[in-house]
């Protein structure tokens, strides 16, 4: 059963003024109204990127977006700032209406957009959770019924009938996201106000996210910048990019693809200086099993990991620690060795079938006990192992964790 649909549905805005800002170029658009022609000035404009000056006083925020959401799915909404994330959801809650298309839902939609949206600071946390239930269609009886729920899930019982433009933002966040979630609605929308939370509340929400989805059958709309609490909570995503869908499907395809536009580096890193006075990294290279640079392996393949330091003080003691990473930035595993006073080279092999399919980084750094210090890179490499079709793969293609190593068994 679909809960909603988006049917080629854009938002156009002009650029420095509110609405048309000028009195020809709202008689303009009349006047194609009248006549049943095209609205004028939906045939130009630019799309919303925002590292280019462009030439057009208009911008698409968003252009032709077409999706279909099941009930129950959970969906994460990912891409860079300005991609139009956060006008989607605004379309998709009604605040403002799309410039063409439509937008059809099935059943009632909570929303989360931003700290305070939809509370009145002159009311109290209590008064403004019966204002929210009532905005949302609920009866009075229904909101009691929920009262204490919502109270106990927020926190801030001490403060409940205290009028909120006294809470910190952290309290505001906290009793709107739990009468948001705790509603009765169909649909759940959420912007990325839950960065405000602290660690703690960030956890309850994405369970109670998760619970709302899975257990309780509601469709959820999710916006973060976390990779990893999209992963967490979400089935199927939307990467946006310039306004426009550029993926939408399995979670793990669209943050895989996400994160490794988003990643900076190379194969190689070259020191542009002498990094530290007595030892230092001069180059770290990642290669293939024939020495050949290379940025992408398939699963069953080596990868080698060199590094060439520079020993100018002939420092006796000291050790490279390396960390790989994933593109979550978790870390994946650790390897150090102590260094020899006469050999400037070192190399690390990743034995093949080790590492899942993903991105990873490489940070590392040398450390000087006697002297207490070090030098230090951090995700100065980049390199991508793929997956081949191999035996192990599962899940469609997609297993969990990010190492899946050839393990004897008895």
């Amino acid at each position: 059963m679909l809960a909603l649909k988006a049917e080629n549905i854009s938002k156009q805005y002009r650029l420095g003024q509110v609405g048309t800002g000028t009195l020809s170029h709202d008689l303009n658009r009349f006047w194609a109204q009248i006549r049943g022609k095209e609205d004028p000035y939906l045939k130009i404009g630019e799309s919303n990127d925002r590292t280019s000056k462009g030439e057009s006083e208009y911008v698409w925020s968003l252009r032709d977006i077409n999706f279909e959401i099941e009930q129950g799915d959970a969906v994460g909404i990912i891409g860079r700032n300005g991609a139009g994330k956060s006008t989607l959801l605004k379309l998709l809650s009604k605040v403002t209406k799309p410039t063409t298309g439509k937008i059809y839902t099935n059943g009632r939609i909570a929303s989360l957009l931003e700290v305070g949206t939809g509370f009145h600071p002159e009311m109290t946390g209590r008064e403004n959770i019966y204002l929210n239930g009532a905005i949302l269609g609920m009866t009075r009886k229904e909101i009691t019924r929920k009262f204490d729920e919502i109270v106990d899930f927020s926190g801030v019982e001490r403060y409940i009938d205290t009028p909120v433009k006294r809470y910190s933002s952290g309290m505001y966040v906290r009793l709107a996201f739990a009468v948001a979630a705790h509603l009765e609605s169909e649909i759940l929308i959420v912007d990325e106000v839950l960065a405000v939370g602290d660690a703690e509340f960030q956890k309850k929400c994405l369970g109670k996210m998760g619970d709302v989805s899975k257990g309780e059958g509601r469709t959820v709309f999710f916006v973060s910048h976390n990779m990893a609490a999209v992963s967490q909570l979400c089935q199927s995503g939307i990467y946006l990019k310039d306004g426009e869908i550029l993926q939408h499907g399995n979670i793990k395809l669209i943050t895989d693809s996400y994160l490794k536009n988003s990643q900076k580096g190379s194969a190689v890193f070259v020191a542009k200086e002498q990094r530290n006075e007595e030892i230092s990294f001069k180059k770290i290279t990642v290669f293939d099993k024939n020495h050949n640079q290379e940025t992408s392996f398939n699963y069953d393949d080596e990868i080698i990991i060199e590094f060439e330091i520079d020993n100018l003080k002939k420092i006796q003691k000291a050790n490279i620690f390396v960390t790989i990473q994933d593109a979550l930035q978790t870390r994946v595993f650790s390897a150090e060795t102590p260094l020899e006073i006469n050999k400037n080279n070192y190399q690390l092999v990743i034995e093949p079938k080790f590492l899942s399919s993903g991105s990873y980084n490489i940070t590392s750094f040398i450390h000087i006990p006697q002297l207490f210090r070090y030098d230090s890179v951090e995700n100065i490499c980049h390199f991508d192992v793929v997956d081949t079709g191999s035996s192990f793969t599962i899940h469609g293609g997609y297993h969990h964790g990010v190492v899946f190593g050839k393990f004897e068994w008895r």
